[in-house]
């Protein structure tokens, strides 16, 4: 028998972190008090082992979203079908509220790139990567959300503006959104474009769980570039943009990544704390703006 209820639903005005290996035990101690909790499925593909123990326990008081990093589902291989049906069992076990994945590429012919790659924005790609989502949706028995990449360079065969390319893959295989609006920040620092009509062409609709984390800035060749590290707190122009996106967007589940240069337990609460004042104060405004 299923020991956890389906889909407990994720608060969408509260923050959640990263379930992280080197906060397992205090977590699972502590119970901190946090809207949800993330994995990245491929951690969890093991039928046993500390790792899935320690998600387990959380799963039973905490909503779960389930955070893939390896699908590759724009790649030009066939979708792995083992690693398809090894997260259909994960989703089947865990019942998460959430499951995505990201809008990228990271093999060819079977080598692993160890890196979220951009893909080009043009028709092609998006039929290729329609179809894949849609097999992945199929599989899952489920909506999946996907979520917008960084990126450092662009494919000189695109056709239309990253935005355009990730509302069209929402509209036309049904998925939704996980907008990373620190991706998107990175990405509009590196390539020029406006932050702000970036989500202003995302559907309100389509957007399910948010991102937020820090990056790293870089000197190449004299221009200064922008990289998503999740390594350090959310930059205060990220919570800038984050803001402008819970305008738009309404309170939606935010989740805090931090994966590199880990702070303890309660400097990662402490950043979703900012994301519930956040959420609070949007939700707020929105009952205000009701009763005028």
């Amino acid at each position: 028998m299923n020991p956890f209820p389906p889909e407990l639903p994720i608060p969408r005005q509260r923050a959640g972190i990263g379930l992280r290996a080197e906060h397992y035990v205090e977590f699972s101690e502590t119970r901190p008090d946090v809207g949800f909790i993330e994995a990245h499925s491929e951690n969890y593909f093991g039928r046993g082992g500390k790792p899935l123990h320690y998600l387990e326990l959380a799963r039973r008081d905490y909503p779960l979203s389930l955070h893939g990093v390896g699908m590759s589902i724009g790649s030009a291989d066939p979708l792995n079908e083992a690693h398809l049906q090894r997260l259909r069992e994960l989703v089947v076990r865990l019942q998460p509220a959430l499951v995505s994945e990201h809008l990228c590429w990271s093999s060819i012919g079977g080598v692993y790139a160890n890196d979220l790659l951009p893909l080009p924005y043009n028709e092609g790609a998006l039929a290729h990567v329609v179809g894949r989502i849609q097999r992945v949706q199929e599989t899952l028995g489920r909506t999946i959300l996907v979520e917008n990449v960084s990126s450092y360079v662009e494919f000189a065969d695109t056709s239309m503006h990253e935005a355009q390319f990730v509302a069209e893959v929402a509209r036309r295989s049904g998925c939704g959104l996980l907008l990373d609006v620190n991706n998107i920040f990175v990405s509009a620092n590196n390539h020029g474009f406006d932050a702000q009509a970036y989500l202003d062409t995302i559907p309100r609709e389509a957007v399910q769980e948010i991102h937020l984390a820090g990056f790293t800035a870089r000197e190449v060749d004299g221009e200064r570039i922008l990289i998503d590290t999740h390594s350090a707190p959310v930059a205060d122009a990220v919570w800038t943009l984050y803001r402008r996106a819970l305008e738009r967007f309404g309170t939606v589940p935010t989740l805090i990544e931090w994966d590199a240069d880990l702070p303890p337990l309660a400097g990662l609460l402490a950043e979703a704390h900012k994301a519930d004042v956040l959420l609070g104060a949007i939700n707020q405004e929105h009952r205000d703006d009701c009763l005028v």
